[in-house]
């Protein structure tokens, strides 16, 4: 008999494995602390209403559509492949190393003559995607045999005629002397939940609640604050100098002549935005980090 969630609690699923600690501190910036001990799948959350699981990122959906849990973070290629029956709350487009979303890709050894997937018509491919995998051979009608890789996919490479394997950067391919040949999936983190836990006003208040939040803290990982103080002789010349998009806060100060300004800026052009604010005549900035956005 399957273990249904609590009616009392939010169950919260978060992926084991290489997603676990961004996603902890995604939550941390989102205003959740959670600890997790080495020895326990339970960790603690400093919130009352809510109950945290860890599970594996390839199971989650499962367990979500199940009702084991109510929510969870997972990615759509998991979601896919398991062919989850889930309501899909929020993209939330972060990965292990970069704020973008992942790709499944075909590879083949450098030294491969295959150049197209139909090359390999006939062929063995390795994957963890199987069931992806297959629906993506089967309708380009190309004839290949799926064997599941229980991990290390790339060394398989070298046995088999190709691979279907996860990539952020392409970096380990490289390292591998792997090419890539078709992309088969792109996939990004999703809050997914169980359809039934939807329909309690006060769980669906909550997700939709933890969805805002994350997206918020998302949005605010590649962005900074800016302030500063402006003559008003100067003004025009130091708001001409910011992002075409943004409209800063200005606001008075007792001298008549200053004003302070405030901006969110992308934090990859603030180390060439402030100097020519300085050279502007704004003084006293401020740069500082943000836990969130929220539009």
């Amino acid at each position: 008999m399957t273990r249904k969630a609590s009616k009392d609690k939010l169950v919260l699923g978060i992926p084991k494995g290489s997603l676990q600690e961004s996603t902890l501190d995604l939550f941390a910036r989102a205003g959740y602390s959670i600890a997790v001990s080495s020895r326990s799948y339970s960790p603690a959350i400093d919130d009352e209403q809510i109950a945290v699981i860890v599970f594996r990122a390839q199971e989650m959906s499962r367990y979500v559509e199940d009702g084991v849990i109510d929510v969870g973070l997972t990615g759509y290629d998991w979601i896919c492949e398991n062919g989850s029956d889930v309501v899909e709350v929020a993209e939330l487009v972060y990965a292990k190393q970069r704020l973008c979303p992942v790709r499944w890709v075909l590879a083949v050894l450098d030294e491969s003559p295959v150049r197209r997937p139909k090359d390999l018509d006939g062929g063995i491919v390795a994957t963890e995607l199987v069931n992806v995998t297959r629906d993506y051979f089967a309708k380009k009608k190309i004839n290949v045999k799926v064997e599941f890789s229980y991990g290390a996919t790339e060394i398989k490479a070298r046995l088999v005629d190709g691979i279907v394997e996860v990539t952020e950067t392409g970096s380990s391919l490289s390292e591998n002397q792997l090419r890539e040949v078709d992309t088969v999936l792109v996939s990004s983190t999703r809050l997914i939940a169980n359809k039934e836990a939807m329909k309690l006003r006060w769980k669906r208040q909550k997700i939709e609640n933890l969805a805002i939040l994350l997206k918020g803290a998302i949005a605010a990982r590649e962005k900074v604050g800016l302030k500063m103080n402006v003559p008003r002789k100067a003004l025009k010349g130091v708001t001409k100098l910011l992002p075409a998009e943004k409209s800063p806060t200005i606001s008075s100060l007792v001298d008549p002549d200053w004003v302070a300004l405030e901006v969110i800026v992308d934090e990859r052009v603030e180390r060439d935005l402030v100097p020519k604010l300085k050279r502007a005549g704004a003084t006293g900035i401020i740069t500082y980090p943000l836990n969130k956005v929220i539009p």
